[in-house]
C-alpha cells in the first residue's frame, strides 16, 4: 500500500481578517440603517479559502420592527487580484442572480440570497451574502473515498438515497422552461451563432489557454483534439448547467440535499454536462484512493445507476455519455493546470518538469482516449 498523501499547505487569502470583519460590519450598518444597530457577533474564515471564491461565515444581529434578532450568514467574496485565481473571471452578481432564479423557478434547495455588493469600495472585491444552511458535506481533504467518514461508512441503502436524490437535483434543472430566456444572464455575448455545446467547449478551451499561459499542456491539447474528432452527431438543447455538479458542493441531511452550493461555473449547455461531471468527480476521488492502495468506493455513483435514475426521474435518456465523461475529465484537468501553477507561484509546491504530471488523473485521460477506462472499472466492480 502506498502511503496516503499528506495534506498540502496552500496559500490562501492575504486579506486581513480583522480589517475584513470591520469593513463588513460597517457595510452591514449602512445597508440596514442606523436604527438596526447591526453588529457582527462571530466571524470565521474557513481553512483552504482563496483558490476560488472565498467563503466567510459570520453571525450578525440587528433590530427589525422593534425586535432584536440573530442571523447566521455566509459571504461569498471574489478572490483578490494577487491571489492567482483559478478562473479568469468572477462574476459574483451572476452567481447571486443564478441562485435567486434557481430558487424562483425550481424547488432545488439553495441558500436564500440576501444582498449583492458588486462594488469594490467595501472589501476591494465584489461579494454577496446569503443565509447559512445546516447540513454535512462530503469531504475533499482527505477525500471521502479514503474512509473514516459518513459517506464511506454509509449503508448501501443510504448511498442509494444520496445518489438518487442528487440525480434528482440535476433532473430538476432540465425541467426549467425556456432556459435561454429565463437564464439569459448565462449567455455569452458574441457567440450567438454557435450551438450551446460549442460555446461551452470553446469557453473551456479559452480557460485552458489562459491557465497555462506560455507553457501548453500537450495532454490536454490531445484531449481537446479527441473531443473534436468524436464530436456528438446530435447536440441536445441547452439547459441550465450548474457547472460544478458534485456531491462535495452539496450539503446533505439524512443523505438528501438541503443546500446546493457553488454556482460559479453555471452556464447554458446540454444536461449531459452536469450528469457527466457528477459521475466523473466521484470517479476521480475513487481512482485517487486506489492509487494510494485503498479499496475506494467503486460501486458508489455508478455510471449506469446514475444514468438510469436520471432517465427515470426526467423522462430523458442522456446521449453520448462517453464523450461527455471525457469532456468532464478534460475540464477537471484544466483545474489542475491552474492550481499546480498557483502552488508553484506561492512556493507551496514545485512545478513538475513535465507540467502534465501535475494532472493527477492523467492515466485516466489516457485510458479514456484509448477506450479502456470503463471496461477496466467494470472488472474492478465485480
Amino acid at each position: 500500500m502506498t502511503d496516503a498523501p499528506e495534506v498540502q499547505k496552500l496559500t490562501t487569502s492575504s486579506r486581513d481578517r480583522n480589517e475584513t470583519r470591520a469593513s463588513l460590519e460597517q457595510w452591514l450598518i449602512e445597508r440596514l440603517g442606523p436604527d438596526a444597530d447591526a453588529r457582527i457577533t462571530e466571524f470565521v474564515v474557513p481553512e483552504g479559502n482563496g483558490m476560488s471564491s472565498e467563503t466567510i461565515l459570520f453571525d450578525a444581529e440587528w433590530t427589525e420592527d422593534g425586535e432584536r434578532s440573530n442571523h447566521r450568514l455566509v459571504m461569498r467574496l471574489a478572490p483578490a487580484a494577487d491571489s492567482f485565481p483559478v478562473f479568469p473571471k468572477y462574476d459574483l452578481t451572476q452567481q447571486f442572480e443564478t441562485i435567486r432564479l434557481i430558487a424562483e423557478h425550481t424547488d432545488i434547495p439553495v441558500p436564500e440570497v440576501l444582498w449583492d455588493e458588486p462594488g469594490l469600495e467595501t472589501l476591494g472585491a465584489p461579494f454577496f451574502v446569503m443565509r447559512r444552511v445546516d447540513g454535512i458535506v462530503p469531504r475533499d481533504v482527505m477525500p471521502y473515498t479514503f474512509g473514516d467518514n459518513w459517506v464511506y461508512d454509509a449503508s448501501p441503502e443510504q448511498l442509494w438515497t444520496l445518489t438518487h436524490s442528487t440525480a434528482e437535483v440535476l433532473a430538476k434543472l432540465r425541467e426549467i422552461p425556456d432556459p435561454t430566456t429565463t437564464f439569459a444572464l448565462l449567455e455569452q455575448p458574441g457567440h450567438e451563432s454557435e450551438s450551446p455545446l460549442r460555446r461551452h467547449v470553446n469557453d473551456s478551451r479559452a480557460w485552458l489557454d489562459w491557465s497555462v499561459g506560455d507553457e501548453p499542456s500537450p495532454l490536454l491539447d490531445r484531449c481537446f483534439q479527441w473531443l473534436e474528432d468524436h464530436w456528438p452527431e446530435v447536440e441536445p438543447p441547452a439547459t441550465v448547467s450548474w457547472g460544478d455538479a458534485r456531491i462535495g458542493n452539496i450539503m446533505y441531511d439524512d443523505f438528501r440535499p438541503v443546500a446546493v452550493l457553488d454556482w460559479e461555473m453555471a452556464a447554458l449547455g446540454p444536461a449531459e454536462i452536469d450528469l457527466a461531471w457528477f459521475i466523473f468527480l466521484h470517479r476521480f476521488f475513487d481512482d485517487l484512493a486506489v492509487l494510494f492502495g485503498m479499496e475506494g468506493m467503486p460501486n458508489f455513483v455508478d455510471r449506469d445507476e446514475v444514468i438510469a435514475a436520471y432517465t427515470a426521474i426526467s423522462g430523458y435518456t442522456p446521449t453520448d455519455m462517453d464523450w461527455y465523461l471525457m469532456y468532464a475529465a478534460t475540464r477537471h484537468g484544466i483545474v489542475f493546470t491552474r492550481t499546480s501553477r498557483r502552488a508553484a507561484h506561492f512556493g507551496d509546491a514545485p512545478m513538475p518538469d513535465n507540467p502534465d504530471d501535475a494532472i493527477l488523473h492523467a492515466p485516466t485521460l489516457e485510458a479514456m482516449m484509448a477506450g479502456t477506462y470503463w471496461s477496466d472499472l467494470a472488472a474492478r466492480q465485480k
